[in-house]
C-alpha cells in the first residue's frame, strides 16, 4: 500500500502568535518543519501554549519552576525556534493577552480539594465553573482549519471508525451514535469486541479513523494511530495539545482543554467538541442528513420505540 510522504518546509521565521506557535509545533511532530525539538521541549512548548497569558511567563524562573524543567530548557526552546532568547519568545505570547483555561481555577480547586473548607456546593460551583472557561477558551482558540478539514471528512469517508479506551470510550460511544444518525457505515473500530487488528484490517484508503486520548496518554490509541497513519488511513486525533504523541500521526488535531479540579480529566469540552462535529458534518451532508434523520424517525415510529 503506497503512503504520502510529507515533505519538508524550509525553515520558518519565529512564530509571531500563539497560533502560529501552535500550527509550528503540529508541523514539528508530523516531521514537516527543518526545527527538531527534542520530545521534553516538545512537551514543554505544548504546556506553555495551554498557560495563555498566566503570570508564570513573567519570568523564565517561575515558567521553569511550574513546568518543572531547567531553565536552560526554555532558553534553548526559544532559540530553536527562532527567537533571540525567552524575552521575545515570552512576549509573543503575552502581546495575545490570552486568558489562561484554568490556571486560576486549578489553584482555587486545589486549595478545596485540600480542605479549605469549602461545602459542597462551593465544590460544584468550582467545577461548573472551570468548565466554562474550559469551554470558552476551546471556542475562542481552537484550529477552524483543521476543525473544517475534521468535518469534511467525517461527511465524505467511505467509513468511518472511532476508537477510545478507558473513560474516553464514551466520547467514541458518543461520536458513533451522533454520526451514525446522518450518515451510515459508523462505528466502533473494535465493536464488538472483535479485536482492533481485525478492525483496521477492514479499513482502506479513504477511510476516517478518529481517536481520542489526552495526557497521561494511553498506549494502545498510539499504536493504534500509528498502524492506521502507516497503512493510508486518515486519522482525526481529538487531543489536549500541540505536543501530543498522537500528533505525529494525525491528518486532522483537534486540541481540547481539559484541566479541572475533578478528580481524572475532564471529558465536558471533548463533549462539546463531539457535539460540534456532528452538527456540522450533519451541516455538511445537507439534504442527506435530513433524510437519515427522516429515516431515522420512521424506523422509530415503526418499531413503537419511544414514548412520551
Amino acid at each position: 500500500m503506497t503512503i504520502n510522504n510529507r515533505e519538508t518546509s524550509p525553515p520558518p521565521q519565529a512564530p509571531r502568535t500563539a497560533d502560529a506557535l501552535r500550527g509550528l509545533l503540529v508541523a514539528i511532530k508530523q516531521g514537516r518543519s527543518s526545527i527538531n525539538l527534542g520530545s521534553k521541549a516538545a512537551d514543554a512548548l505544548g504546556q506553555i501554549l495551554e498557560l495563555g497569558a498566566d503570570q508564570s511567563l513573567l519570568t523564565i524562573t517561575t515558567l521553569a519552576e511550574r513546568l518543572d524543567i531547567n531553565p536552560s530548557t526554555l532558553s534553548r526552546l526559544a532559540r530553536n525556534l527562532g527567537y533571540s532568547g525567552f524575552t521575545e519568545f515570552r512576549n509573543v505570547l503575552l502581546s495575545e493577552n490570552l486568558s489562561p483555561a484554568t490556571s486560576f481555577y486549578t489553584r482555587q480547586a486545589r486549595q478545596a480539594l485540600q480542605g479549605g473548607g469549602s461545602g459542597l456546593d462551593d465544590r460544584i460551583g468550582l467545577l461548573a465553573s472551570e468548565n466554562i472557561k474550559n469551554i470558552e477558551y476551546f471556542t475562542s482558540s481552537f484550529d477552524r482549519a483543521a476543525f473544517t478539514g475534521a468535518v469534511e471528512l467525517l461527511a465524505r469517508a467511505p467509513r468511518i471508525r472511532i476508537f477510545a479506551v478507558r473513560q474516553f470510550l464514551s466520547m467514541a460511544m458518543f461520536l458513533s451514535y451522533g454520526l451514525g444518525m446522518i450518515r451510515s457505515d459508523v462505528g466502533l473500530l473494535d465493536a464488538p469486541g472483535l479485536g482492533t487488528a481485525e478492525g483496521l484490517a477492514a479499513m482502506s484508503q479513504g477511510d476516517a479513523l478518529v481517536v481520542f486520548s489526552c495526557s497521561p496518554y494511553t498506549k494502545q490509541v498510539i499504536e493504534v494511530s500509528k498502524a492506521a497513519h502507516a497503512n493510508g488511513i486518515e486519522t482525526i486525533v481529538v487531543t489536549d495539545r500541540a505536543s501530543s504523541p498522537l500528533v505525529a500521526f494525525a491528518g486532522h488535531a483537534i486540541f481540547v482543554p481539559h484541566k479541572t479540579s475533578f478528580l481524572s480529566n475532564s471529558i465536558t469540552t471533548f463533549a462539546f467538541c463531539v457535539e460540534g462535529l456532528i452538527n456540522a458534518t450533519a451541516t455538511v451532508l445537507g439534504d442527506a442528513a435530513k433524510s437519515a434523520l427522516e429515516r431515522r424517525d420512521e424506523m422509530i415510529h415503526t418499531l413503537d420505540i419511544e414514548t412520551s
